[in-house]
């Protein structure tokens, strides 16, 4: 085997393993394994490699695929090696608990994005790992400024079951605020908890003093009549709060004496679920705590931003003499360009700039399930950054990959020419060609592709697309049917002489591969790739049709895209990635 060909071999592998990207030094690596009395030229050969690989990685990844299989088929057995599955690093003191009990807590204001899929994926696998429970509570305490609406409650479950995380008992906490009223009672009898009447601008001035507000330490008596007093109307809006008594010289003034009960305006703000029911609301540390005591939870992971949280509530647990969870605190997830906020996702569909939470632009998972995102490949992406404390920002080119990974075998191939112009061969001799095309490159059991094609006069008539033609050299490839020369656009029809049938010859003369279509019984193709309002239009193949919604399928050398519908003569696909 000649040198050149040596590395072209493992350029084209190494391609394939890694989205279409050869690495000149991995590739050199193996070249030298390989060719061991060449390593005294390592310098020298790194700049043949760097070419070969820059030439293979300009190459559409089916392309690569192609002649890899072609020339290097043994090398294909390698590429089916498997990495060993990453697996979840053991949660902490385990052995204290006879059952493991997570939790995933949404507040259903809005719909589940790529970050919630953290909290969830890592909560219950979990669960699963050590034969535990997954909890799944809506946490729907804030009527005001955190507002739940009855349709997010089943978006929030359906998005969950997308990602194959089954929960095992559900809990609403706008169903549970007598058991917060009842721990409210308690810990003002333990001398745990007060209530603040005080003007809060002037409250923050003495605790930023590390000084106590002149209601800590007035009689249990008086703040139980004080806290009846919030429950019955004496007191409005504003005008009392339940505080939870922490270290007033604790280094972080957030944490002092935190807000755990508050009065809400029920007319101006009524709760979707139980309307004006209830006038005294809990604050999320309140709820949150209260409820992992109750509900048995026995680690919790979520992300560093509820540290402090962690600390404040830790102080009640002690009031109560309760023990407090595990916690695990990951790092931010943020991902290059995609839109994680919930008040920009809803700002943005308000005004018009999303045409919904499923618009292919944003992260929500609707609109990850509606491009044709797996929920496997989600999965392996939240096992690769883990639980890990620090943060992590990460590329679509990262999800899209290990989506990639999952769709590529199941996918069926067509072809689907966009912008496209009559194409006419000439030379050939009349009468009918039947032509078959493989519907997978890697399974010849799946049912061809096949066309009838008809040549009349000496001319075949097909379809290609106009840049495809504007950049022809001297033979093409129309793939799996004939080579031709002479390719022209004159005027809006193009021409070009029929050369050959065979494959060998095209090999032979290095010639450019494009697709192609017959020039009729073919189906409207209307590709969304951002905007759902302009997709783009095109023509495919009449196969498409007997595809399923929701099922991945490949437009060669264009991309892979989920079908999204169908009607009479189109077809609605949403792009997912190259």
């Amino acid at each position: 085997m000649t040198l050149e060909r040596l590395i072209k071999k493992y350029a084209l592998l190494n391609a394939v393993k890694h989205d279409g990207r050869a690495s000149p030094k991995a590739v050199l690596g193996k070249v030298l394994a390989e060719r061991p009395e060449l390593r005294g030229r390592a310098r020298e050969l790194l700049e043949e490699v760097s070419k070969i690989c820059e030439q293979v990685s300009s190459m559409k990844m089916e392309s690569q695929l192609e002649e890899l299989r072609r020339e290097f088929p043994e090398m294909l057995e390698e590429k089916k090696i498997e990495k060993k599955e990453k697996t979840l690093p053991l949660l902490p003191n385990v052995e204290r608990y006879k059952q493991i009990r997570t939790r995933f807590a949404p507040n259903p204001d809005s719909v589940l994005h790529l970050g919630s899929a953290r909290a969830i994926i890592l909560s219950h696998d979990y669960a699963r790992m050590y034969d535990g429970k997954f909890i799944l509570r809506f946490e729907d305490t804030d009527p005001r400024l955190k507002k739940a609406n009855l349709a997010f409650y089943d978006y929030i479950k359906e998005d969950i079951r997308w990602l194959n995380c089954e929960w095992d008992e559900e809990y609403v906490q706008s169903d549970r605020l007598e058991i917060y009223y009842e721990v409210a009672e308690e810990l003002i009898r333990r001398r745990g908890a007060y209530v603040c009447t005080c003007d809060p601008e002037r409250f923050r001035e003495l605790v930023s003093e590390s000084k106590p507000c002149p209601c800590r330490d007035i009689s249990v008596e008086e703040h139980m009549n004080r806290w009846k007093a919030m429950l019955d109307g004496t007191y409005a809006e504003g005008q009392a709060v339940l505080r939870v008594k922490t270290d007033l010289n604790h280094p972080n003034p957030a944490v002092r004496d935190w807000p755990a009960m508050r009065i809400i305006d029920m007319e101006k703000h009524p709760h979707p679920r139980v309307g004006s029911k209830y006038r005294v609301w809990p604050l999320y540390n309140m709820a949150a705590a209260v409820d992992d005591h109750y509900m048995g939870i026995t680690h919790i992971i979520r992300g560093q931003e509820h540290f402090v949280n962690t600390v404040r509530q830790k102080y009640l647990y002690a009031h109560m003499g309760w023990r407090y969870p595990e916690t695990i605190h990951y790092g931010r997830l943020m991902i290059q360009g995609g839109v994680l906020s919930k008040s920009k996702i809803e700002r943005g569909i308000k005004g018009g700039i999303y045409k919904g939470y499923d618009d292919p632009r944003l992260a929500t998972l609707r609109a990850l399930r509606r491009r044709g995102i797996r929920p496997e490949a989600i999965r392996r992406l939240i096992y690769d950054v883990g639980p890990k404390p620090s943060d992590a920002v990460i590329s679509w080119e990262n999800l899209l990959a290990y989506n990639r990974q999952i769709i590529d075998p199941i996918a069926n191939r067509y072809f689907a020419v966009f912008n496209p112009v009559e194409l006419i061969v000439k030379g050939l001799e009349d009468g009918m060609l039947d032509v078959e095309l493989e519907r997978h490159p890697e399974d010849e059991k799946r049912p061809k592709r096949k066309f009838k094609l008809f040549v009349k006069d000496g001319k075949l008539r097909l379809l290609v697309e106009e840049d495809d033609v504007r950049k022809a050299k001297e033979v093409i490839r129309l793939i799996g049917l004939m080579n031709v020369h002479g390719l022209k656009l004159k005027g809006d029809v193009a021409e070009a002489e029929f050369d050959s049938f065979g494959l060998e010859r095209a090999k032979e003369l290095r010639a450019a591969a494009i697709h192609w279509l017959p020039i009729t019984g073919n189906v409207e193709v209307r590709a969304v790739i951002d905007d759902p309002d302009t997709p783009m239009v095109g023509l495919g193949e009449e196969g498409l049709m007997k595809e399923e919604v929701d099922a991945p399928v490949q437009l060669e050398r264009h991309f892979f895209a989920r079908v999204d519908g169908k009607g009479e003569g189109w077809i609605r696909l949403y792009y997912t990635s190259k």
